[in-house]
């Protein structure tokens, strides 16, 4: 194929960075530890057309050094809140790279629960809890900064209390309405804050009490309305999100026919369905 006449071809955007730095901070002020355990991934954005254009990597940032960096801040910067340690990445990569403009530090962080021993929380010995919790922050030469936060990988399920009718029968419809269903799905949310000085900590546990609480707390005529109701719940208990998002598989759990063995089945036996499964997402925010 050859090249149109006049066309000029040119760089596009882009960002470069480190990914998947795996970071363990142990907290040892005391006899009782604190831990946190997060992935975190760098991306950097500016002006980067010599290196990518004509090889020329004058004053760029190693990505080694980006690695280097998140352990070694790591040491005064990390308090506990990823957030806040994000800010901070931020304001130092701005300064330290010539060419860089703009920052984006996004993170998992695995979650660790005390084990308890005779009914008490132990110093210093953790197990995996369920979920993760993440984050991203953005910031770039002007000032601004952004924060989100999230849960992810959180498995919920209720036994009863939820429906699937009313919708559309046509020719190729075979699933019976029922008014009494098992409702499954896994957590994915993500919210955008209108303050980068919240109390980062505890409105994200916040936001899962109330989210697990909501779950709880209606008949759900569908995982759509649940997910309007888990969102302006959120909003209206937490002033400084502005918005948030949902992502809910379905996780069907389909009631197994025994009567072919002259079984009966009371909503007691079911198959957890591996099949091709329904994807329920929206935001929820408030009103400009």
């Amino acid at each position: 194929m050859t090249q149109a006449t006049g066309t000029r071809i040119v760089l596009g955007q882009n960002n470069y960075g480190k990914s998947d730095v795996r970071l363990v901070k142990v907290n040892r002020d005391n006899e009782r530890h604190e831990m946190s355990e997060v992935r975190v991934d760098v991306a950097l954005s500016g002006d980067f057309d010599a290196a990518h254009v004509e090889g020329n990597n004058t004053d760029l940032l190693s990505t080694d050094t980006m690695r280097n960096t998140v352990y070694a801040l790591s040491k005064d910067r990390f308090k506990g809140e990823i957030e806040e340690f994000g800010l901070a990445l931020i304001d130092h990569f701005l300064e330290a790279g010539p060419k860089v403009t703009g920052v984006r530090i996004d993170f998992t962080e695995h979650l660790w629960e005390r084990i308890k021993v005779d009914g008490r929380e132990h110093d210093h010995s953790f197990v995996r809890a369920a979920g993760v919790r993440t984050a991203t922050v953005e910031g770039d030469e002007s000032g601004a900064r952004r924060v989100k936060a999230g849960i992810d990988d959180v498995v919920v399920l209720k036994t009863t209390q939820s429906g699937w009718e009313g919708y559309l029968h046509e020719q190729f419809t075979t699933l019976p309405e029922t008014d009494d269903r098992i409702l499954s799905t896994v957590v994915t949310a993500e919210w955008e804050y209108n303050t980068t000085s919240a109390s980062f900590g505890d409105t994200w546990s916040g936001v899962k009490e109330q989210i697990l609480s909501t779950f709880t707390d209606h008949y759900s005529p569908s995982m759509q309305g649940t997910l309007y109701l888990m969102g302006k719940a959120v909003l209206e208990r937490f002033p400084e999100i502005q918005r948030i998002h949902f992502s809910f598989p379905n996780r069907h759990h389909l009631l197994y026919n025994l009567e072919r063995f002259g079984i009966e089945n009371d909503k007691e036996v079911f198959h957890a369905d591996a099949e091709p499964y329904g994807l329920i997402e929206g935001w929820v925010e408030r009103e400009s």
